[in-house]
């Protein structure tokens, strides 16, 4: 009596089914609302175009926030994670679509969403909600089979607002960088963040001299600076997310070979 309702079960979870154990290349995406994604979403309504290079793959998963896998589709990849918005494409999906193009030997893609609109890096600091969520989330991930490829990074426009912000910036942002590596054991992890192409204040270099200025190893910037955002001036447009996404792609597959991938054992 049990085999019928076992396969209904097999049949509800494909991509549990045949993808959960394989060897998955992890990817942390971490920061705020245009790596979570508000292309096309105007008055907080998605237009529901999903650009050719972000359409789904059954070789590109993300973790959901229940903690199991599934096949990544725009707009849902932080819809459950940056729940209080309204997401529209961002730039994962590209950069995933990307990197397969690039690497079709690379295997499963497994995007761990974690960004959430309108925090500011303090939010992030060790110990804190988002950055605790951003840890456990990981490690499930890599619980599930898998190594660690990348954390990609796009945040600062909330520290634009004061002064004070914008100027402890820098110290902030590599003490964040060099919390993740301690807390996840992985001292040799490419990070790649994003400089600012947008502000929500008057002190949008500051943030920028501090992103261009990191110092850290295996720490890459790709700058969005001069993409062009939709009417709000400060997201992001379609368009845009597809070509910031390509260029992340662009930097993992010119540095990410040479940092070994990391795992659970690790």
């Amino acid at each position: 009596m049990m085999m019928p309702y076992l396969f209904l079960i097999l049949l509800a979870h494909p991509i549990w089914v045949t993808k959960a154990n394989c060897n998955k290349n992890i990817f942390i995406l971490a920061g705020q609302s245009n790596m979570s994604g508000r292309g096309g979403v105007v008055n907080d309504i998605w237009d529901g175009y999903i650009p050719l290079e972000c359409q789904s793959n059954s070789s590109i998963l993300r973790l959901t926030s229940g903690l199991s896998w599934e096949e990544a589709k725009e707009p849902t990849i932080h819809q459950d994670i940056d729940f209080y918005a309204v997401c529209g494409i961002g730039p994962s999906m590209s950069f995933a679509n990307s990197v397969l193009k690039n690497d079709p030997e690379i295997g499963v893609i497994g995007l761990v969403p974690c960004a959430v609109g309108a925090t500011n890096i303090s939010q992030w600091s060790q110990g804190s909600f988002f950055y605790n969520q951003m840890l456990n989330r990981t490690q499930a991930a890599l619980q599930c089979g898998g190594t660690l490829r990348a954390l990609l990074w796009y945040q600062g426009e909330s520290d634009t607002r004061n002064l004070d912000d914008a100027e402890l910036y820098k110290s902030r942002l590599q003490k964040f960088f060099t919390d993740v590596r301690d807390d996840l054991h992985a001292p040799s992890l490419l990070i790649i963040q994003v400089a600012l192409a947008t502000t929500l204040g008057p002190y949008k270099e500051i943030i920028r001299e501090a992103q261009l200025g990191i110092d850290l190893p295996n720490v890459k910037t790709v700058d969005a600076n001069g993409l062009k955002t939709g009417p709000d001036y400060v997201h992001l447009s379609s368009p845009s997310e597809v070509q910031l996404g390509q260029m992340l792609a662009n930097a993992f597959l010119q540095f990410g070979s040479d940092t070994a991938p990391i795992s659970l054992e690790e």
